[in-house]
């Protein structure tokens, strides 16, 4: 097969002998794929910065015959997030988006809304509002792996519920009212509860002039974390160190 191209978003390396690194990427029109980049850490002609997480790129790359990873053959820097403030914040949460679509998205399996999802986001990630858009990538990345019932119902009886009523529990997915949020279920606040509704109706950069403290929407960081960690079977270690800072 010839050179294939994408814009893509570069994920996560590991090194390979002295020399080589397989990068994992997530492109707009094959899904993630994971490739070999020869000499990538001796010579930076074809790769430059670009191999950095969350740098967004075109990628050139092509299918190798019986071999699990795709050659890498160049990578153009179309955004880099180095290109802007950096503090540890958002440095976290950038890699919290990588650790989560590694883990997440199956290889070679084209995922156009979660790209779009990502893009967006990237965009809003600032040292200055690192949180805002944390919680909408997060909450949208919830529904779009099918583990976000309809949160303006009790998922074990139907009812509709109130601002304030809504609870979440560690074992389940959805929301509860509070007769069926069962023991040790956590509330989710009015305002995060009203927050998600609006997320779920409406792009990110509409979010993007409310202030935001670390404080806001923090419940509702829990509970789709939660959830999706629950799925995944493992604990996100970018999360367990954005937490500690």
């Amino acid at each position: 097969m010839g050179v294939l191209t994408s814009e893509a978003v570069v994920l996560r390396t590991w090194p390979v002998g002295e020399a080589d690194l397989i990068v994992s990427f997530f492109t707009r029109d094959y899904g993630r794929v994971k490739g070999l980049a020869k000499s990538a850490l001796k010579s930076r002609k074809r790769f430059g910065g670009a191999l950095e997480p969350m740098t967004m790129v075109r990628a050139w790359f092509a299918e190798r015959p019986r071999q699990d990873l795709v050659r890498l053959d160049q990578l153009e820097i179309v955004r880099s997030p180095l290109s802007a403030p950096v503090d540890a914040v958002r440095m976290a949460v950038l890699s919290l988006y990588a650790e989560l679509l590694d883990q997440a998205l199956p290889e070679h399996d084209p995922q156009e809304t979660v790209f779009r999802l990502l893009v967006a986001v990237l965009e809003h990630t600032t040292a200055e509002q690192p949180w805002m858009p944390l919680t909408y990538f997060q909450l949208w990345m919830t529904r779009l792996m099918g583990l976000l019932p309809d949160i303006t119902r009790c998922t074990a009886c139907g009812e509709a519920l109130q601002a304030g009523e809504a609870r979440f529990n560690l074992m389940s997915d959805g929301l509860f009212c509070a007769l069926h949020g069962g023991a040790g279920a956590s509330p989710l606040s009015a305002d995060s509860w009203m927050l998600a509704q609006r997320m779920l109706r409406q792009p990110v950069a509409a979010f993007a002039t409310e202030p935001w403290t670390r404080r806001r929407g923090q419940d509702l960081r829990r509970y789709t974390l939660q959830t999706l960690e629950r799925h995944l079977e493992r604990r996100l270690r970018s999360a367990e160190a954005l937490a500690r800072l």
